[in-house]
């Protein structure tokens, strides 16, 4: 059984940084896509950005392209999504997500079979 726990989510000031982590375990997670999404208060959850285990191929969303950062840690079976230069409109709870392989970083929920519990991030202004 695939568990994403994640954590690292806090208040931090506009301008601030913070780093999410999601620890996998349950699986050899090679042959996967690992995605983090964020969902504001009455909004549908996003997509952030994806990574894709085996190559580190990595893709973003526009809001947030040149200041988060995905990453992955092979012997830690950690993914991580480093956010700097934050906004207030980067306040939502994140979400890590995980599908088996499929060739390409798909940007839709639907595609994603596992997801964590989430962690709230807040950004003050």
């Amino acid at each position: 059984q695939v568990q994403l726990v994640e954590s690292g989510g806090g208040l931090v000031q506009a301008g601030g940084s913070l780093r999410l982590s999601c620890a996998a375990s349950g699986r050899t997670f090679s042959t996967y896509i690992m995605g983090w999404f964020r969902q504001a208060p009455g909004k549908e959850r996003e997509f952030v950005a994806a990574i894709s285990w085996s190559t580190g191929v990595t893709t973003y969303a526009d809001s947030v392209k040149g200041r988060f950062t995905i990453s992955r840690d092979n012997a830690k079976n950690t993914v991580y999504l480093q956010m700097n230069s934050l906004k207030p409109e980067d306040t939502a709870v994140y979400y890590c997500a995980a599908r088996l392989g499929g060739g390409y970083l798909p940007r839709g929920t639907p595609a994603y079979a596992y997801w964590g519990q989430g962690t709230q991030v807040t950004v003050s202004s």
